[in-house]
């Protein structure tokens, strides 16, 4: 599978001993309310905590006419034991020229500290690596945000530095860690 574009329009499932991830659909929207309404798991990425349905409606609406243009765009997390949608994982750069992707994720507050989010990202980083062209995967997060920092740490990420006033969020600049992982430093972290 090569072709960016076909990929995210049939965005493939891929399967964890705990977790599904597939791709968002409207009838997510009560799942992603529950998440995305909590104020701690919106205060380290860039959108605002949903304040009502509507909010998970239009996000999804988003989300599901760019799998339809093709547009790199997350996977929905489902924890297999509840069949119920966590999170979300995905791409929001991806640089065929380059070949690199920086991934984005977000869990629901319930479910921290499991380390599903962790499996999860391995799954993805597994199936970018096998089966698209990418040589490289990048993911940032705010400075404070030492969970995040965790994951990415676990999943083999080394991190680069720090990038001033990268991100304006919230009305606010931010400064963002940035951390990434070849395709080689993955299959050697993974095949041990």
């Amino acid at each position: 599978m090569s072709d960016t574009s076909e990929l995210f329009k049939n965005l493939p499932v891929i399967e964890t001993t705990r977790l599904r991830m597939r791709r968002l659909s409207m009838r997510d929207a009560s799942d992603v309310f529950e998440y995305a309404s909590v104020t701690e798991v919106a205060e380290n990425v860039t959108w605002e905590n949903h304040r009502n349905l509507s909010d998970s409606i239009h996000f999804l609406r988003v989300i599901t006419q760019q799998y339809e243009n093709g547009i790199p765009s997350p996977w929905g997390i489902i924890y297999n034991e509840t069949s119920k949608l966590i999170g979300t994982i995905g791409f929001h750069v991806w640089n065929k020229i380059n070949s690199f992707a920086e991934v984005g994720y977000a869990i629901s507050k319930d479910y921290w500290n499991k380390g599903l989010m962790t499996e999860a990202l391995k799954a993805i980083l597994g199936f970018v690596f096998n089966h698209m062209h990418l040589n490289r995967i990048e993911a940032t997060c705010k400075l404070q945000n030492e969970a995040s920092e965790k994951v990415m740490k676990k999943c083999g990420f080394k991190f680069e530095g720090i990038m001033v006033q990268k991100l304006f969020a919230k009305g606010e600049f931010h400064d963002l860690k940035l951390f990434a992982i070849t395709k080689d430093e993955f299959n050697r972290n993974n095949n041990n």
